[in-house]
């Protein structure tokens, strides 16, 4: 039996749907729905009444219900003692970070804050974006750092956790340039002869938000993916020496395009070839929870002040 079904069960039992607690615990409704079939088994007892709308509990369920509460409260409370052994860990901030940020924002986000808030450790956690949230939701961390876009929002329960934004992202196509300074390919490409194109790995969010670029683009983009990556610096690498198109963050190639060995690969007047994207930092409520870290809510709240002061 594993931990997060206990809490899958749980907020089953609070939002009296699967779909909606598949969406706060972010898989998707049939694995979620797997994890909770699981955990009747290990019960060996039906949990949940499936012929009912809104969903509700068995008698066992509610029994087993009265005793999660209990057994998450106590595995919570003992990480927080375990955590109290370590005072010299008292003073980390540990942030999840997508891999993305991980290499382009965060270093010079810490930089700034060094500058401005003061000395800081931290402990970085690099991820893919849903491990990363996950990562929040089961309390693995301090702050989580993502994007944020309107189309691919996150379903993080806005009584359990609040957000500041940190800047913003800008992501757009690039292409190596050639002798002249031109870029190697340049969009749209056409039927007879696309473009070779290096995309972002199926589920990866900076995939779905290019995908959302290009389908507002306005104009048939003709493209041929020929490579594949979750992560934007594998994808500038890649792009570097010449082997297609990628959409990028600009953070991710600021450095490049300023010795020109990139150049913008969107054709000039086709319209916009580009997406901004909000960098938000995350922290669940104190609310309910052993009080965060020191060193942790005086940064959020210099976050908080600094957002407001915007």
């Amino acid at each position: 039996m594993e931990t997060k079904w206990l809490e899958d069960f749980v907020s089953l039992a609070e939002t009296h749907s699967f779909s909606r607690s598949a969406l706060l615990r972010h898989v998707t409704q049939p694995a979620f729905s797997r994890r909770i079939q699981a955990l009747e088994a290990w019960a060996g007892a039906d949990l949940v009444d499936r012929s009912s709308y809104p969903t509700r509990l068995t008698p066992a369920g509610e029994t087993l219900y009265a005793q999660s509460l209990e057994m998450l409260q106590a595995l919570q409370s003992t990480r927080a003692m375990l955590r109290g052994h370590s005072a010299a860990g008292q003073d980390v901030i540990e942030f999840a970070v997508p891999h993305t940020l991980a290499f382009t924002f965060f270093p010079a986000w810490v930089s700034s804050l060094r500058e401005k808030f003061g000395p800081i450790k931290s402990r970085l956690i690099a991820l893919n974006v849903h491990d990363a949230v996950m990562r929040l939701v089961e309390g693995g961390c301090d702050l989580l750092i993502a994007y944020h876009h309107a189309s691919q929002p996150f379903q993080l329960d806005s009584d359990r956790y609040e957000m500041v934004t940190l800047g913003e992202e800008v992501l757009s196509p690039y292409s190596r340039a050639d002798a002249q300074g031109a870029p190697m390919f340049r969009m749209p490409g056409s039927a007879s002869q696309p473009l070779p194109y290096l995309g972002y790995a199926p589920g990866a969010y900076l995939g779905r938000v290019t995908e959302l670029i290009l389908k507002q683009s306005g104009t048939a983009i003709h493209l041929d993916r020929v490579y594949e990556t979750d992560m934007a610096e594998g994808l500038k690498v890649m792009a570097l020496e010449g082997h297609g198109i990628a959409f990028l963050p600009h953070s991710a190639v600021r450095k490049e395009l300023r010795s020109k060995k990139l150049v913008s690969a969107a054709p000039p007047g086709m319209g916009s070839m580009e997406m901004t994207m909000e960098v938000r930092a995350y922290r669940e409520k104190p609310i309910g929870r052993e009080a965060p870290k020191g060193t942790a809510q005086a940064l959020w709240a210099y976050l908080a002040a600094q957002a407001g002061a915007k």
